[in-house]
């Protein structure tokens, strides 16, 4: 709008967006320079399109290249005792969902692997491979998550055959009612879940933090995570010998300065001994 308040003509415009109900009116060279401008986004949209399409195949094609790798990868920490119940309980935010009883039944977990679909944007899934176990009679979980374009994001995951008594899911629940009411479980949030009860959510799979970080954190490296408590202790074991070094400082300054005393002590007493040999003399 001019700031004179003259009203312009009313010029061909650009279409607004749905949500705006108010048009707008601009002069000649601005309709002009929108016009420009439209067509030259239209013509970036167009490259980054392009660009998508592209990074696509190299992410497929390096996943292909990557699969092998993985699988080597696999078959070595199968000889690994404990090696992903160890990592699990290392990761910050996967150990903060973990529950006792559900520790003890993944040290039963062999083998951990993601899949991501052929269009990766579409989605992936994620499978765990136990060894035969007290608790379920599956030989294998998979959590599946459907993010594609068409339809509202969807997952699903195994039904897992619970054997009598050893359902952990029911008894996550169990504790957290009892927790209810006795109110020894007014600090946690409604929301808290357990890794099992999170295996079988399905609220809100394109906000899946623990999906996420199970598939982009753990699944590419998760040595880093098994090797902690080795690195705490190196740490630790530093400290230590930091505190003995200066301990030892301490303790031979102090005998320093003990035999200083010792040695101002001696000379004193040698002086008192010899005034009264210098006295005698001026007799």
């Amino acid at each position: 709008m001019s700031e004179s308040g003259a009203s312009p003509a009313k010029l061909r415009k650009l279409e607004a967006p749905e949500e705006s109900s108010e048009s707008r009116d601009y002069d000649p060279e601005t309709q002009k320079a929108l016009e420009e401008i439209d067509s030259c986004q239209n013509e970036i949209d167009q490259l980054n399109e392009k660009a998508s399409e592209e990074i696509l195949k190299v992410e497929q094609k390096y996943n292909k290249l990557r699969k092998p790798n993985f699988e080597k990868r696999s078959e070595i920490i199968q000889r690994i005792p404990n090696f992903w119940v160890t990592a699990f309980v290392n990761h910050p935010q996967i150990s903060a969902i973990l529950e006792e009883e559900e520790e003890e039944c993944l040290h039963y977990l062999t083998k951990l692997d993601v899949e991501e679909f052929d269009d990766i944007k579409s989605g992936y899934r994620i499978k765990f491979y136990f060894d035969e176990n007290p608790y379920f009679g599956n030989d294998v979980l998979t959590k599946e998550f459907h993010l594609g374009s068409t339809g509202d994001p969807a997952s699903q995951s195994t039904d897992i055959k619970w054997k009598a008594g050893h359902n952990l899911v029911e008894r996550f629940r169990q504790r957290m009612q009892q927790g209810e009411k006795s109110g020894s479980g007014r600090k946690r949030s409604l929301d808290v879940r357990s890794f099992f009860s999170w295996f079988s959510d399905h609220g809100d799979p394109s906000a899946d933090e623990i999906a996420e970080v199970i598939k982009d954190d753990m699944f590419p490296n998760p040595l880093q995570y098994f090797l902690v408590p080795d690195i705490e202790v190196e740490n630790g074991e530093g400290d230590d010998d930091e505190e003995d070094e200066i301990e030892d400082e301490e303790v031979d300054d102090s005998v320093v300065v003990v035999e200083e005393e010792i040695e101002e002590v001696d000379e004193e007493g040698v002086e008192e001994e010899e005034v009264p040999e210098e006295d005698g003399e001026a007799d």
